[in-house]
């Protein structure tokens, strides 16, 4: 590999991945470029930055914690510099009332350190917008003043600043009262980014935090409006019989208004399945438009086809190809067979909603389903009418392009009466570091206090434990979704702080680690034990996680994080830490940390 070249390739792919407000994907690339070139300081800070972007704070910390900013090109010294005061202001943005306004100070402090010392202005706007948080107005005014003359000074022709020159102009000329000038400045900033969405977002979030410490409207950031996400469904097609819920013969009026709803609401991504009928229709249109398509198919490709796309007569399993040819990407919810389980489809529109609304809050986007749609609902456990019912449960618009027919409709998916179908429920399965060096005198204690302490935590979720198990350290239990499995967890980690285990006399880094997943279960009776319990490849796929998860963290999966999602008043959230490796080299796949919502207390030993 040619060290140099490969490398600011990889470095140019991963800011790339950043603009499209793809961080995730920016640090896989930035992570991996950085193992092959361990010197290249560059690569590191981005894999932080990105980590900072994707809101897993303490991976980030650690990261940029390693970096030397002493001796380091005096570019990449200065954007070590100013991570680390990013890193603060995301803190104390998210600590309590009553540190808050200290939190902010101090964070304050430190990007006044690197606007003096580096004479940035990005810096010195930050500052200012952070002292005004924290109540010192004066201060903040002088920060703003402090930025406005360092952008004039680097670059004195206001045609011809680049986006962040823009974009601290903007925050310091709302800082001091010049909405006039801020606006313009924005307007500028809009015209240089490009499709830079991520700046926009990060430079929408900061604003909005001055508009409302300064009680003014927000309306000024629609200069810099990043395009809108969609969850996309609606439906399919059978010529099978005369009842399609699709009007065929509309289909060209039909994705004329989907154009039009693409083109006003300037639609640049888009989550949802791929059936003959609606949801090709829509990716068609999508694709068209530039925007991303991204697909979340409920079982395999060639079967989900047999099923869902070839039923719809001639020329559907063509389009429903090259839908998924130029799709920015395709994921399968489960990679067992269909077995005729309409609960398949039902977790997969889930898992895309999630998808979506993780992606729009990261790009600070407003997010709509698109559903076409004959307003019935539906008989079953899945289809259209479920699938608009989840989204507007979650307390999200649902944009309804009209498919009335008029006569009586068959089913969006296929119906089943599946012997044994599945139900989508979360499992998670926990053990104890350190478990294999007690002695006998120590497993009475630890069987008493620290087990007895985790199954009281189980008991009192009541019904919502499904079924749990333990062998030795190891814990698995399964809940009736992912709310439920969060809760247990935070029960796990708050009933261990409470534990003295030097009086107990066991090992002072016993450490707890967990990992959790979310998919379709198979109820069955074990005939070994006698008793009912779960099965299934998504059961296989939980238990690889947890011995790749550090001690005292929770690591989750992609599903779980998308469908934790729709719970928008669960007060937990998911932080993404990487692509990971399962034990036995079972998959690699996208990670991520569960935390609560308002902060958590971190659990280093029970």
């Amino acid at each position: 590999m040619n060290q140099p070249g490969s490398a600011r390739d990889a470095e140019r792919s991963a800011r790339a991945a950043l603009a499209r407000g793809d961080a995730l994907m920016a640090y896989d690339v930035a992570a991996a470029a950085h193992r092959e070139h361990p010197d290249d300081l560059a690569l590191a800070h981005l894999a932080a930055l990105a980590l900072a972007r994707a809101g897993a704070a303490n991976d980030a910390e650690a990261a940029v914690a390693r970096l030397p900013e002493s001796g380091s090109p005096p570019a990449v010294a200065e954007e070590i510099a100013a991570l680390r005061a990013r890193l603060a202001k995301d803190r104390a943005l998210q600590s309590d009332d009553a540190e808050r306004a200290t939190s902010l100070r101090a964070a304050a402090d430190r990007y006044e350190v690197v606007a003096h010392r580096y004479e940035s202005a990005y810096a010195a706007g930050n500052a200012a917008t952070l002292s005004l948080l924290a109540g010192d107005r004066a201060h903040a005014e002088q920060c703003a003043s402090y930025a406005i003359a360092l952008i004039e000074r680097a670059e004195p022709n206001a045609e011809r600043r680049d986006y962040w020159q823009y974009a601290s102009e903007a925050e310091a000329a709302l800082v001091l009262g010049s909405r006039l000038r801020a606006h313009e400045a924005l307007e500028s900033a809009a015209l240089v980014a490009g499709s830079d969405y991520a700046a926009m977002a990060t430079t929408r979030r900061q604003l909005r935090l001055v508009c409302d410490a300064l009680d003014e409207s927000d309306d000024i950031l629609d200069a810099l409006a990043v395009p809108s996400v969609v969850h996309y469904c609606g439906h399919r097609v059978d010529t099978a019989d005369d009842t399609s819920r699709f009007p065929v013969a509309s289909e060209s009026e039909i994705t004329d208004k989907v154009r039009t709803y693409l083109r006003t609401r300037r639609v640049g991504f888009g989550y949802g399945s791929l059936a003959s009928g609606s949801d090709i229709v829509i990716a068609e249109a999508l694709v068209e438009s530039g925007a991303e398509v991204h697909v979340v198919l409920p079982f395999a490709r060639d079967e989900f086809e047999q099923v869902s796309v070839s039923p719809g007569g001639a020329g559907w399993s063509e389009r429903f190809r090259r839908c998924l040819e130029v799709a920015t990407s395709v994921e399968y919810s489960c990679d067992s067979a269909y077995l005729g389980d309409d609960t398949l489809f039902a977790h997969a529109a889930r898992v895309a909603m999630g998808h979506s609304l993780n992606r729009a809050a990261m790009l600070d986007a407003s997010v709509e389903q698109l559903a076409i749609w004959d307003g019935r609902e539906t008989a079953g456990r899945a289809g259209t009418g479920y699938d608009v019912g989840v989204w507007r449960s979650a307390g999200h618009r649902t944009h309804v392009v009209d498919a009335a027919v008029g006569r009586e409709s068959r089913p969006d998916v296929p119906s089943t009466d599946a012997e044994n179908a599945r139900t989508v429920n979360a499992v998670l399965f926990a053990d104890f570091r350190g478990f294999s060096r007690l002695r006998d005198e120590q497993f009475e204690p630890f069987v008493a206090h620290v087990l007895g302490a985790l199954a009281r935590v189980l008991e009192a979720h009541g019904d919502a434990v499904l079924w749990r198990n333990s062998w030795g350290d190891a814990i698995a239990a399964v809940t009736r979704d992912v709310v439920s499995a969060a809760s247990c967890v935070s029960g796990f980690h708050d009933a261990l702080v409470d534990i003295d285990v030097a009086t107990l006399g066991l090992p002072d880094d016993l450490e707890l680690r967990i990992g959790a997943h979310v998919g379709p279960m198979l109820a069955l009776r074990d005939p070994i034990t006698g008793r009912p319990t779960y099965w299934g490849r998504e059961l296989t796929r939980a238990a690889r996680i947890e011995p790749r998860t550090p001690a005292g963290e929770v690591y989750v999966t992609d599903a779980f994080a998308a469908l934790l999602a729709l719970e928008s008043d669960a007060p937990f959230v998911t932080e993404y830490v990487g692509r990971v490796t399962t034990a036995k080299d079972f998959e690699t796949i996208p990670m991520y940390r569960l935390a609560r919502r308002a902060g958590r207390r971190r659990v280093s030993r029970p």
